[in-house]
């Protein structure tokens, strides 16, 4: 049995199916055709409407029947196209995938208790941790500076 779809995905589903023609490789939808989806689908006002393109840009995956469209190698994506105005395209897939070959470094987790106690499964939880375990720091080979002032300038 397929798994329901939440608001958001049914919203995105039903504006990526009123634009997709077999072949078709991008076209554009508007910030309104999300508003009205959602009066369509019967769903509660969604308050901040630019949160569901936001979110499968950046944060979750597209409903599977929209990802069955993408050819091999390549992939959906969503990007802005001007005001209120949105653009899905297909583009070459970059995954960048561990390579097996490398060594591993085993970083001990110092991300405070209190920090880690509330960070929620999204990218600024995600930047948090990178940035207490000073992960850019360890793979770059850098020491990265911390933000304060330095010469009259916030850096």
């Amino acid at each position: 049995m397929a798994k329901k779809l939440n608001r958001y995905q049914a919203l995105i589903e039903r504006v990526f199916f009123a634009h997709y023609k077999n072949g078709t490789d991008e076209f554009e939808f508007l910030r309104e055709e999300l508003e009205d989806g959602a009066v369509a689908l019967g769903f509660a006002r969604v308050k901040n409407i630019g949160d569901v393109p936001y979110s499968f840009r950046y944060r979750n995956r597209l409903p599977d029947s929209v990802l069955e469209t993408q050819p091999d190698e390549r992939e959906w994506v969503i990007e802005g196209a001007g005001k209120s105005v949105y653009r899905f395209k297909l583009v070459k897939k970059t995954r960048v995938l561990p390579r097996k070959d490398l060594v591993k470094i085993d970083i001990p987790d110092a991300t405070p208790e209190l920090i880690r106690a509330y960070a929620l499964d999204d990218e600024q939880a995600l930047l948090a941790i990178v940035r207490y375990n000073r992960l850019i720091d360890t793979f770059l080979g850098l020491t990265m500076n911390r933000p304060g002032i330095a010469g009259g300038h916030l850096v």
